[in-house]
């Protein structure tokens, strides 16, 4: 296209604008997962038998908000956030959630490894969408070399970026979600707001017993370990595989047996005891209407201004 502006570029630069940028990136996720792990062998293997189910007691404003309005609320603006179309207002998103987290006063180091959960993600995007969005006219393109067929747009960097915004923004909101109440009182939130109770109970359950059976797996590991077993890629280790999972399986499904006995036995009949009195209050409404209202200036700004 006439209107298309090129910037030419060596192909040495390519390196400098993509590699180098994902490899300080790669850097720094290690050096976060070296830390996590540092931080987890001083503080000792926890004892995954008896999970903790996080009491989250606290005085800030999240942790005194229904579970039930803080669950709307941030559902809701969420979808806001993912309606957003421009980089200004997807970064200012992020600040908000920023000041959310501090608000919150919840644990750095689990923020930053739900960051990690998403690096793969948005490090896709980042590193094709420049090089895939079509050109359109009035784009701004750098050429590498003589070659027309490889080309860096910037507006498909600027719409990765803005992806990437968005994905952090609702991404730090999952800890102030998560943080401020205990699981169960979560769970029975989401069952009065209409959630089938058996789902709620599945969650638990399996955020139970979930590390009970990496506990055992790890347990096996160990002792096949002790007895000389190495990992190859031969027939021998598939085999011993196999029945490692077997044997993983048939232990898990006598213990849920064993529990589900041990309910029965207790009084269960398809429900649990509540665990928290949800009381909805004028203080909450009015700060789902703040936190919507904030969301609703950034759709506006995002429309009108950017």
């Amino acid at each position: 296209m006439a209107d298309v502006t090129l910037i030419q570029m060596h192909w040495w630069q390519l390196a400098a604008l993509v590699i180098v940028p994902f490899v300080v990136l790669a850097l720094g996720v290690t050096l976060l997962r070296r830390l996590a792990r540092v931080r987890g062998a001083e503080k000792g293997e926890p004892d995954w038998s008896v999970p903790q189910l996080e009491n989250t007691a606290g005085k800030s404003p999240l942790h005194q908000w229904d579970v039930r309005c803080k669950i709307v609320t941030i559902l809701v603006y969420s979808f806001m956030i993912t309606a957003i179309q421009q980089m200004t207002p997807a970064f200012i998103a992020i600040g908000l959630s920023c000041l959310v987290l501090v608000v919150a006063q919840v644990s750095l180091a689990k923020v930053l490894m739900r960051l990690l959960a998403i690096v793969g993600f948005i490090s896709m995007f980042l590193l094709i969408m420049p090089f895939t969005v079509p050109v359109h006219s009035g784009d701004t393109v750098i050429v590498f070399g003589e070659s027309n067929w490889l080309h860096f747009s910037l507006r498909g960097f600027g719409l990765a970026g803005t992806i990437t915004a968005k994905a952090v923004a609702i991404t730090l909101l999952m800890e102030p979600l998560l943080s401020t109440a205990p699981l169960p009182v979560i769970l029975q939130g989401l069952s009065r707001l209409g959630v089938p109770e058996m789902a709620g109970q599945m969650v638990l359950l399996s955020y139970r017993y979930l590390n009970v059976f990496r506990h055992e797996a790890r347990r096996m590991s160990a002792g096949m370990q002790v007895r000389g077993f190495r990992k190859r890629t031969d027939m021998t280790t598939i085999r011993a595989v196999a029945n490692f999972l077997g044997m993983l399986f048939v232990r898990s499904f006598e213990r849920t047996e064993r529990v589900f006995d041990a309910m029965r036995a207790r009084g269960y009949q398809e429900r649990f005891p509540e665990q928290a009195e949800l009381r909805l209050r004028a203080l909450d409404l009015v700060g789902a209407g703040v936190w919507l209202t904030v969301g609703v200036a950034l759709l506006l700004c995002d429309r009108m201004v950017w």
